[in-house]
């Protein structure tokens, strides 16, 4: 037996933050999230199960990895073959268009394929907002990046894992854009995980943090619904600032920031003070994204240039949600 699935899924920057688990198993957050899906950046997954493989392999862009990584996509694989009582062992090939692990969304848009791969060969055939739960448990922001534009992650109830799901909100067809000032595209040193823990336990704002993102959402899907940019631009940033402030309120102080994340806020707030709305946001890494109108990625692109490197600098149209490749689209 020989069953294939392949399948696109880009990576979502969080507008409202999503930071903490109240269920680190389940992978369910403190609080309802709100992203924006990318269209530069994506990962391509093929998983093909065959009944002569007699262990699980993994490949990430053409190199092997190590057991303690295997050991984490077998997991996961295993939460579609429990569905449909399969032992059949997997041979995973993943090919990332994203640095991974540079506070850039990478794991969102690797399980997001992963699963979309996964829910083909297996033959489970899930409808995208139950794949978005099964997706969740690889990478919390996975849960998102099953659909294209807007997407809410619902906290879900209680201990119920299928509460907590993803939900189109708008395509943000409506001049909507997003650059990235690629800062350091490294691994970074802590990685969310821990960082999320360590903020929960210490820091004595997380709690106000989590009270206020709930509000920031409601502002936020009120603005996207009036097409209001400002206001989705104002909150986005205020939302951001306000979670990295939880991080440095932790003990120890934890922070994501190099001296460049601070000259990129601070030149973005110069280019706001000529007329151009653009606003700031950041998650656990240092590199600064951001968000804009299309028609003015050129301009601001222009005006971050007198600051930074061409290369540093990625500009982003919306994303769409996860896609299965055809033989003609696997182009690996």
């Amino acid at each position: 037996m020989r069953q294939v699935g392949r399948c696109r899924a880009h990576t979502n920057i969080a507008l409202i933050k999503y930071w903490g688990k109240r269920n680190d198993e389940l992978f369910l957050p403190m609080n309802s999230s709100l992203s924006l899906t990318l269209d530069a950046f994506y990962t391509d997954t093929e998983v093909v199960l065959d009944s002569d493989f007699t262990s699980d392999t993994f490949f990430l862009n053409d190199v092997k990895q190590d057991k303690k990584e295997t050991e984490k996509i077998t997991k996961f694989l295993n939460l579609f073959r429990n569905e449909v009582n399969m032992e059949t062992k997997a041979c995973v090939k993943s090919y990332n268009h994203v640095p991974t692990a540079a506070g850039l969304a990478s794991s969102a848009s690797a399980f997001s394929a992963l699963a979309g791969a996964m829910n083909q060969a297996s033959g489970l055939n899930l409808d995208p907002k139950t794949l978005s739960t099964y997706a969740r448990r690889g990478s919390g922001s996975a849960t998102r990046s099953i659909y294209g534009g807007f997407v809410e992650w619902y906290m879900g109830e209680d201990d119920l894992s299928e509460t907590s799901h993803a939900i189109p909100v708008d395509d943000a067809s409506w001049d909507i854009g997003m650059i990235v000032i690629a800062v350091n595209t490294g691994r970074k040193k802590l990685s969310s995980r821990v960082g999320m823990k360590q903020t929960i336990a210490t820091s004595p704002f997380y709690s106000s943090w989590v009270e206020t993102a709930t509000s920031d959402l409601t502002k936020m899907k009120d603005a996207i619904k009036q097409k209001d940019f400002i206001t989705l631009g104002e909150i986005t940033e205020s939302n951001g600032m306000k979670m990295h402030a939880t991080m440095l309120g932790a003990f120890p102080p934890i922070s994501y920031w190099e001296p460049d994340s601070v000259k990129a806020i601070q030149t973005v707030k110069e280019i706001r003070g000529m007329g151009i709305p653009c606003y700031v946001t950041m998650d656990a890494g240092p590199n600064v994204k951001v968000l804009c109108k299309a028609s003015d990625m050129t301009k601001i692109e222009e005006l971050l240039l007198k600051e930074f490197k061409r290369e540093q600098i990625i500009p982003t149209t919306v994303g769409e949600g996860i896609k299965l490749l055809s033989d003609s689209e696997w182009n690996y």
